[in-house]
């Protein structure tokens, strides 16, 4: 096996919305107070749903810059590669890494749609929430991820206000031919029940049913870590993934898992290095005080065995994981891009990857990089695309016209003044304030659409 033989499928990248995402997915009446994209008097782009400015044209979306300006913030569709928000755009930088599949969370409404959920928890605008997610959802299944038959995992969100919508929701979508559903890391972040609550049932329920995938993407509930403003910004981005490790032990002994035996969990974005010392722990801890807790797994199983049975990791580049791919649960780990954004590792991942991949059994490569995917998410690109064309060296060959030449200067908020010497998290915070600092030109139109 060579490189260009790998065959990619990627269960983490992002999609920065089109301006004209909503004009085929609701009625007039509706239309009228659906997010708008607005160009202020500085250059900068914005969403505004009911009178409120949402900055993330473009979250960390630095695919394409050199790497001296990753932190500059994008603050317009026009800092952006078109492949952040352009379907054709996104085949073409795709096809240039090599990479079949993509499955993509969303940027505007947040991870789990609580652009709509606020909504409903602040002013009660049930009917307006659930409009607009069903609208997101149907313009990411019918338009983002159908221009291209074969090329994406669609993802939906969820009204989480409302656990029996949120079934409704997952059923709705299961019809159109998409398993996958998002949640958070933590529910009680965003003032929702805890997992531990059989509040979540319906949800959980319709997923088992359906045989939709739960992913749960890192800052999803939590939000990014940022302790102290001082410190330097690289111990947020170096911690963030392992957060998942407290939301794995949650579910991992939640009842959720035991009453609903096909439910299945995707750990998104969270690595996959730190798992075999996860489970070695969690098998020591029930091993070691069951006697007195009194708690139990279904059918006498250890800890361990239920995460193998019940949950999808993945990892971006992980040589630990992958050396440890035994202990982890081969058949869990699945691999990710994490386009546009700055730890991904867009254009080379082929390259990068096969340093970790390139001296293991090729049967254990497939499983990792493409099969577990296709079979714990439903998807099967090959009815579309010929497998030999769906290859590293396949695409690539397509992907001759693309230019992957780093483009600097493109603007954006910068990310400090250095006056540490080097960026901290404060000044992330600070930077991401700023977008709100400009006014509108017209506070009743809210600048030029």
């Amino acid at each position: 096996m060579q490189m260009n033989d790998l065959i990619l499928v990627s269960v983490d990248d992002h999609v920065c919305e089109p301006a004209d995402m909503w004009d085929g997915h609701l009625s007039a009446q509706w239309k009228q107070r659906a997010p708008r994209f607005v160009k202020k008097a500085d250059g900068s782009d914005v969403w505004v749903f009911e009178g409120a400015q949402i900055p993330n044209v473009g979250l960390n979306a630095v695919a394409g810059r050199p790497k001296e300006e990753y932190g500059m913030e994008p603050t317009a569709h026009s800092q952006l590669r078109d492949g952040c928000f352009d379907i054709d755009a996104r085949i073409g930088d795709m096809n240039a890494n090599g990479v079949l599949g993509s499955l993509c969370f969303p940027s505007v409404p947040g991870f789990v749609g609580e652009l709509f959920g606020r909504q409903v928890k602040e002013h009660g605008e049930n009917e307006l929430a659930i409009t607009m997610l069903r609208a997101y959802n149907d313009w990411h299944i019918d338009e983002w991820c159908a221009k291209y038959p074969g090329r994406f995992i669609p993802l939906a969100i969820p009204p989480m206000w409302d656990p029996q919508l949120m079934a409704e929701e997952v059923r709705r979508v299961a019809r159109k031919g998409c398993h996958a559903i998002t949640f958070p890391d933590t529910p009680t972040g965003l003032n929702y029940p805890s997992v531990h609550s059989d509040h979540w049932d319906p949800f959980w329920k319709a997923c088992a049913d359906e045989g939709t995938v739960v992913c749960i993407h890192i800052g999803s509930g939590t939000g990014m870590n940022l302790q102290d403003p001082t410190a330097p910004v690289e111990i947020m981005i170096a911690s963030t993934p392992i957060t998942l490790y407290n939301c794995a032990t949650e579910l991992v002994y939640s009842d959720a898992l035991r009453k609903f035996p096909d439910l299945k969990i995707a750990l998104s974005e969270g690595g996959i290095g730190w798992v075999p010392y996860f489970l070695e722990r969690l098998d020591y801890v029930h091993h070691h005080h069951h006697h007195w807790t009194h708690h139990t797994f279904p059918g006498g199983k250890r800890p361990s065995e239920i995460f193998r049975e019940r949950f999808i990791t993945c990892f971006i580049d992980d040589d630990a994981g992958v050396r440890n791919r035994d202990l982890i649960g081969l058949d869990t780990i699945t691999w990710e891009c994490d386009y546009p954004h700055s730890d991904s590792t867009w254009p080379d991942s082929p390259e990068i990857l096969w340093r970790s991949v390139k001296d293991i059994p090729e049967a254990d490569v497939h499983k990792m990089t493409w099969q577990n995917t296709c079979r714990h998410f439903q998807y099967d690109p090959f009815v579309h695309i010929p497998k030999e064309e769906a290859t590293v060296g396949g695409l690539r060959a397509k992907a001759q016209g693309v230019d992957l030449t780093p483009k600097g200067g493109s603007g954006g908020n910068p990310p400090s003044n250095y006056e540490r010497g080097y960026v901290t998290i404060g000044d992330i915070m600070q930077q991401m304030a700023t977008a709100f600092s400009t006014p509108f030109e017209d506070p009743s139109a809210g600048g030029s659409e």
